[in-house]
């Protein structure tokens, strides 16, 4: 049984030589050990303790690279890399790994393909749930059958995330080439019943959550609104919105937010919203311009009985601030490479505004070569974290441009490979569960 938190517990105290020294409970949370450097930012009315670049918190699992859709918003509209799926050996090696992390990572299954395609996904999820932690998965819920949310639900997959980006059959078919809505719309009325028919196999696991993604863009945001009532109707509690990630020249027509970050009108301050009951449905929303497309679906979203989280909404200019870093992520490929965050895992061409960019993957090592934790300690990787933490790269997001945005290997600062300057997850516009 967990011993209760109180207020005192989260309070920082000075010895008598004026040094701050962490509570027990905040230190064993955040894997602060004798040693550990905490990263402390200034801001104007006190200071931003980050996490340590040394734990690992959250690990993304890439079961496949496969896909059963072809999306206009996808990757492999540019992609050159080999296909292929998560090996037994390889999964084996990062359970094993994951074991000598305290406390354990939660894991989530993603990357960038269907992990339900993968022929073992129910077996990953099991051995993952093994572990005593917290384990989500996205799909894209075309082979969400019944029988296999009945699955999922029983062994006690905490969230199910499901990309859904129209409200109508038209709108989502337009995004989502060749998946039809009604079938997942079908799939997903199962939810509420497998839930109440749920037998836990592991002790402590709260009953499974739905979350739904919704990929905004000129095309579809209209439909924002509606897409969220669907998302309360089927059960969820979670509801992410993300901007499109511009993998090419027509997708960088449809995109959310200008180029130079400065000039973004982002939600006014009257229109932020506000908490409302923690038992209402969250929602994650992105820094959005507010213009005639999204003025009026914004303004319905904060009008919900719900919880919005806004990635600074209601601020201009850059935000430089890794999602992943901030969280203690990494993300392990499918043929078992690790890299710092999901946008590093591949190789891929992305735009910012007319600038057509090729960002580079960057990995620390193979779980087939070395173990999980020594190469999550590497000192190349955790200087690359703290590197990131502070965020002294090039402000690539508010700037004219030049010719070291072609790629992120180096930017006018003198940085070196990889660069973030021109991360769209670090402005806030691109978000993952």
């Amino acid at each position: 049984m967990k011993n209760s938190i109180t207020d005192r517990d989260l309070y920082l105290k000075a010895d008598r030589k004026g040094r701050l020294t962490i509570p027990p409970y905040l230190a064993s949370k955040y894997g602060i050990k004798p040693g550990t450097k905490v990263y402390a930012n200034e801001l104007s009315n006190g200071l931003y303790l980050l996490r340590p670049a040394t734990q690992l918190a959250k690990l993304y699992l890439e079961p496949t690279s496969r896909c059963n859709l072809h999306c206009r918003t996808c990757i492999r509209n540019v992609w050159n890399e080999p296909m292929g799926n998560m090996s037994d050996i390889v999964f084996d090696r990062v359970i094993e790994g994951l074991r000598r992390f305290t406390p354990t990572p939660k894991v989530f299954f993603g990357g960038l393909g269907g992990p339900l395609i993968h022929p073992k996904i129910i077996q990953m999820v099991t051995r993952a749930k093994e572990l005593d932690t917290s384990v989500e998965l996205i799909t894209n819920g075309i082979l969400l059958s019944p029988d296999l949310l009945d699955e999922l639900v029983s062994i006690g997959l905490d969230v199910l995330w499901v990309s859904i980006d129209g409200a109508k059959p038209e709108s989502y078919a337009d995004v989502r080439l060749g998946a039809a809505l009604p079938k997942i719309l079908n799939n997903l009325g199962h939810f509420r019943k497998a839930k109440s028919h749920r037998a836990v196999p592991f002790s402590g696991t709260s009953e499974t959550q739905l979350g739904i993604v919704f990929v905004a863009m000129r095309r579809n945001v209209a439909d924002l609104p509606a897409v969220c009532e669907l998302a309360w109707q089927l059960g969820a509690k979670r509801f992410m919105v993300t901007n499109v990630i511009p993998y090419t020249k027509e997708l960088s027509n449809e995109v959310l937010y200008p180029y130079k970050m400065e000039k973004m009108d982002m939600v006014a301050p009257e229109i932020a919203g506000w908490r409302r009951s923690f038992l209402s449905p969250h929602v994650y929303m992105p820094r959005i311009e507010i213009n005639e497309k999204t003025s009026a679906p914004v303004r319905s979203m904060v009008s919900r009985d719900v919880n919005i989280t806004w990635a600074d909404g209601i601020f201009r200019g850059a935000r430089d601030s890794c999602p992943f870093i901030e969280s203690g992520a990494g993300a392990i490929r499918w043929d078992g490479s690790l890299s710092p965050c999901l946008p590093l895992l591949h190789e891929c061409v992305m735009y910012l505004g007319d600038l057509e960019r090729h960002l580079h993957s960057f990995t620390i090592g193979n779980v087939m070569e070395k173990d999980l934790d020594e190469l999550w300690h590497a000192p190349e990787h955790i200087a690359f974290r703290e590197r990131v933490q502070a965020f002294s790269f090039s402000p690539c997001s508010i700037c004219g441009g030049c010719s070291f945005l072609d790629s992120n290997q180096e930017d006018c600062l003198k940085n070196g490979f990889p660069t973030c300057g021109g991360c769209l997850w670090a402005q806030g516009v691109i978000q993952c569960p």
